[in-house]
């Protein structure tokens, strides 16, 4: 039969238990780690997606346009300034940096 002590059973049993957990334990992390990555891709699109409005849009909310960094929102809301409102889309490409291929390409997305 067994000649081992009951007690050093216990301890192997202990230590399989903690390499087991110790183990696992990065993969389950990785597991849920990867899924809030997924979310945040999906939120970090959804945002993308997102209707902007060139007259009440923040400053975030602008830099979400393809082609518009911080210095050219800025711009849009320095421009909102100093002019006022936006009449029509089109008059986003009298704002200095952009031209019509940014309005072209955020189109479906803008507003007034």
């Amino acid at each position: 039969m067994n000649n081992q002590p009951k007690h050093l059973n216990k301890t192997i049993a202990a230590l399989t238990l903690g390499v087991i957990l110790l183990v696992s334990s990065p993969l389950t992390f990785a597991k849920e780690a990867n899924g809030s990555q997924v979310a945040q891709g999906q939120s970090a699109q959804a945002v993308k997606q997102q209707v902007v409005n060139l007259n009440k849009s923040t400053f975030e909310q602008l830099v979400t346009l393809k082609g518009v960094g911080h210095t050219k929102a800025q711009a849009i809301i320095v421009y909102r300034q100093q002019v006022g409102s936006f009449k029509s889309v089109n008059e986003l490409t009298k704002v200095s940096g952009i031209g019509e291929k940014i309005v072209a390409e955020n189109k479906a997305r803008l507003a007034i």
